[in-house]
């Protein structure tokens, strides 16, 4: 099957459209197009040019690393099957582009510092490491196993954020993403010591309050993080740390 590949290049202020032909098999996915692309950088005009940079780690939808925008929707470009694109679309062009709520770095590489940033604003780690034996801690019921299970799967992929409406140039939202691990290190038996410092920063500007509640975060998750349930948590508890505040103070 032959597909055409436009992908959406450049730098910041001089960004363009190019594209490529690729011969796709069955299970062929978008990271093994881009890398044929590599081997042999024509375009569809047969005319050779640079090759298109992107980045890549484990190429099972672990890492997070190969974000992009294929068709318009944020996924993991690892498990993003050409047949199956195409299948669903009907089309054989299959465009190709760098998230956009990110500072973008070349081609399809962003730079998702600011989602890391986030996640050491509110705290999200364990703060001790249990290197000293104190003997067995608490006890977790399955239930609350099941709901860390699920929060501990977020691979900081930034699609949430990509999706997100109330993610943009003028608004200090930090996104669904660090909300949902304050859930889960809020969950741990050692993690719950700093809950209400984690909680207390939530309540600043572009904490948890900054939500608009469009429910896109949880759509595009590849992962299935329950992020929408994250926040409504987060709004909660947020509240009972600022009532309790009142009356200390």
């Amino acid at each position: 099957m032959t597909i055409y590949l436009k992908i959406f290049r450049g730098t910041a202020g001089d960004q363009y459209w190019e594209e490529f032909i690729v011969e796709s098999g069955k299970g062929l996915n978008i990271i093994a197009a881009l890398m044929e692309i590599q081997k042999n950088p024509v375009n569809s005009k047969g005319e050779k040019t640079i090759p298109v940079a992107w980045e890549s780690g484990c190429l099972e939808e672990v890492c997070g690393a190969c974000s992009m925008l294929i068709n318009g929707i944020p996924r993991q470009a690892c498990t993003a099957l050409i047949d199956e694109i195409v299948q669903e679309t009907k089309k054989e062009t299959i465009t190709v582009a760098p998230l956009t709520k990110f500072p973008l770095i070349r081609d399809l590489v962003v730079d998702r510092s600011i989602m890391f940033e986030s996640l050491k604003r509110v705290k999200a780690w364990v703060e001790i490491d249990g290197y000293n034996d104190k003997g067995p801690g608490p006890k977790l019921s399955p239930k609350q196993q099941e709901v860390m299970y699920r929060l501990s799967r977020c691979m900081t992929c930034g699609c949430c954020s990509e999706s997100c409406p109330q993610v943009n140039e003028r608004s200090s939202f930090i996104g669904p993403a660090p909300i949902a691990q304050v859930r889960l290190f809020s969950i741990h038996p050692t993690g719950k010591k700093e809950h209400p410092t984690r909680t207390r920063e939530l309540q600043k500007e572009g904490g948890v309050a900054s939500c608009g509640n469009a429910q896109n975060c949880v759509r595009v998750c590849p992962k299935k993080v329950p992020l929408t349930d994250s926040i409504a948590v987060a709004g909660r508890d947020t509240t009972i740390q600022a009532i309790n505040d009142l009356f200390k103070s």
